[in-house]
């Protein structure tokens, strides 16, 4: 059977490595795609996931979602990362075909897992504010949920503790009061966050081998990855990207790639330390503890990079050669 997912977004450059993902592997049926502020305005996160439906013939619906965090005041887009489209050096067409659902992201979240129970994996890739809101306007989501899956957070494994801040995750960061509606919920979460991500890498050398392999969605990906490559060169020193939100996308498929931690997660609101996100993963009884009352959450701590990149890979260039 597929695995139902809903992907929540903020379309920039490694959000299409994962939406492509999504799509091309057989194994997951991409019921929507709900956008969100984050690497991109809301405007341009939704226009952006309207092209990518327009261009690949997608069959999920695209959700307008929050234009702004529930608390904090907003960030801004990260442009330096993602370019002023989002998409790096590539322009999107100023009009494309298709319109988004007429609901808002939050309330298509509830409407989709009240029709189909304990089916859908809501899998977020960017700031949680529409899964919080969700949450707020109807709590009862929280058993009607197959799992949650994140790509946030930083808990200092395998020496990774921030990337916006020195313990800060850009996700987390951008909405840490959402993260922390999210994290501290009944629900079943899977944090999929720095620790792992970043021992995972898109090498120039991969990009380079994709874009000749796996057809047209390969050069698509090789083009808005020539912005992603160069930041990350200039800024971190590599001729290489992090494989951010790829990784959300490759539990769903194989959870086995991932090693887990579980304890409950709480997330700084506030402050120098804004955005951080601790676990509590002893059994051990404290005086004072604001996180044994909560669920415990599963985080990742170790991944099998040289698998999750050869599923990565095989599976764009089955797509790219199918819809050729």
């Amino acid at each position: 059977m597929r695995k139902k997912i809903i992907l929540d977004t903020d379309p920039g450059i490694d959000d299409v490595m994962a939406i492509m993902f999504a799509e091309a592997h057989p194994e997951i049926e991409l019921k929507a795609i709900t956008t969100v502020f984050g690497n991109v305005s809301i405007e341009t996160a939704t226009h952006n996931a309207l092209y990518l439906k327009q261009k690949y013939q997608l069959k999920a619906d695209v959700v307008k979602g929050a234009s702004k965090p529930l608390v904090r005041p907003p960030v801004g887009p990260t442009v330096v990362v993602h370019g002023e489209s989002g998409f790096g050096d590539v322009e999107v067409p100023a009009k494309v075909v298709g319109e988004v659902d007429s609901r808002c992201a939050y309330q298509y979240i509830i409407d989709a897992v009240k029709a189909e129970p304990n089916e859908i994996t809501l899998v977020a890739i960017g700031p949680l504010t529409n899964l919080a809101l969700a949450l707020q306007a109807e709590p009862d989501i929280v058993n009607l949920v197959k799992e949650v899956v994140v790509m946030g957070g930083a808990f200092g494994v395998n020496d990774h503790r921030g990337n916006v801040t020195p313990y800060a995750e850009a996700n987390v960061h951008d909405d840490p009061h959402a993260a922390d509606i999210v994290f501290s919920a009944a629900w079943p979460v899977v944090i999929i966050g720095l620790d792992v991500t970043e021992q995972s890498f898109f090498t120039g050398d991969y990009l380079d081998r994709l874009r000749d392999d796996a057809a047209e969605v390969g050069q698509f990906i090789w083009d808005v990855s020539r912005f992603y490559l160069k930041f990350y060169k200039e800024k971190v020193g590599i001729d290489a990207c992090h494989v951010h939100d790829p990784s959300a996308i490759a539990y769903v498929i194989d959870p086995e790639l991932f090693t887990l931690r579980e304890g409950p997660v709480r997330v700084i609101t506030e402050g120098p330390a804004e955005g951080m996100t601790i676990q509590k993963f002893d059994d051990r009884t404290y005086p004072n503890d604001e996180w044994s009352k909560h669920t415990p959450q599963r985080v990742g701590i170790a991944v099998k990079d040289t698998e999750l990149l050869a599923i990565y890979r095989q599976c764009i260039i089955e797509y790219g050669h199918r819809i050729s």
